[in-house]
């Protein structure tokens, strides 16, 4: 309860309507007038002023028969109860905003620099449409990391690539990638113009980490059944950018996304296709199922005017499928 008092030790606090009781007589200098205005009988209305000057401990009304003013303390405290008043409207116009999610937090994880035109995308259209709400960007989060912060409440929403996700994670696809092989341009097999499974099962390879859904781990592993060869792994990079360093300095190849390749300047590596390919990555957009922050809501209704493709809302089964789902967090 928001409330006022004065500098008497004995006195209790003034509430928000006993405040509004106050400035009603304040303002009308009328008691008649006063509980007309509140909607009660005028009876009820004296005794309730009274009850406050007494516990008070001063008068705040001089009245007469024809007349009513207000004591020197009834002028100090006439203030005070306004912004006593008008904070407690605010308070409930915010709780409305909140409710709507026109206010609020969404604290949106992503890999790095890879997905920074997509996360740029969303930033801008929540800055510009959605004033009131603050989108938190959390980087350094690879897939596999990012899906365990948001499960376990630690982020709202990632944006990531997964070829398995649980089902207690709903996601909507953003946008389409392609894989493809990095290796440092003086590499022999850079003369060739696409690769296959043959081709580089010799080769060491540098690699991100892996985990749960991870899509480079489960592609990197449909390669090696193509080729018939298990990926030698000589090294495991932090991140997209320090794994093409890595492979600038030869340590060995990688397997990388074509958003890598567009994103990551990397000056004497190459890239090139695989032939057959190991099918397109999906870059989804997840948060958590039946997730009940407005403002999440409010962004993933944002999202739609960014990313409106057919795929808009559905989950990765288990088994890699994907079927339909529900609006994810507004119920």
């Amino acid at each position: 309860m928001i409330t006022l008092s004065i500098h008497n030790p004995y006195a209790r606090r003034m509430d928000v309507r006993e405040a509004k009781a106050f400035l009603a007589v304040a303002d009308e200098l009328h008691f008649g007038r006063a509980a007309a205005r509140l909607h009660i009988a005028q009876p009820p209305l004296s005794r309730l002023i009274r009850s406050i000057e007494a516990e008070l401990g001063t008068p705040l009304f001089v009245r007469s028969p024809r007349h009513v003013s207000l004591t020197h303390v009834g002028q100090i405290l006439l203030q005070p109860a306004r912004d006593l008043v008008m904070q407690a409207e605010r308070m409930v116009e915010l709780a409305r905003r909140a409710r709507d999610g026109e206010v609020g937090l969404v604290r949106l994880g992503f890999a790095g620099a890879s997905v920074n035109a997509l996360v740029s995308a969303l930033a801008r259209r929540v800055r510009r449409a959605l004033p009131g709400l603050t989108l938190e960007l959390h980087g350094s989060q690879l897939s596999h990391a990012g899906l365990e912060r948001l499960r376990e409440g630690a982020l709202d929403a990632v944006i990531g690539r997964w070829d398995f996700l649980p089902s207690d994670v709903q996601s909507r696809v953003i946008a389409i990638e392609q894989l493809v092989v990095a290796l440092a341009d003086d590499h022999p097999l850079a003369a060739k113009q696409t690769l296959s499974a043959s081709d580089v099962a010799a080769a060491p390879w540098v690699v991100l980490p892996g985990g749960s859904g991870a899509t480079l781990s489960n592609r990197l592993h449909l390669l090696g059944l193509r080729g018939r060869f298990v990926p030698r792994i000589v090294q495991t990079a932090v991140d997209s950018a320090t794994q093409l360093l890595l492979v600038d300095a030869g340590v060995g190849i990688a397997l990388t996304f074509s958003g890598v390749q567009a994103n990551i300047p990397a000056h004497d590596v190459v890239f090139r296709p695989l032939d057959p390919d190991l099918g397109n990555v999906e870059v989804r957009l997840a948060w958590r199922d039946r997730d009940d922050n407005p403002a999440l809501a409010t962004v993933m209704e944002a999202s739609h005017d960014i990313w409106p493709g057919g795929d808009a809302r559905h989950r990765a089964d288990a088994d890699g499928g994907h079927r339909n789902a529900d609006s994810p967090v507004r119920t």
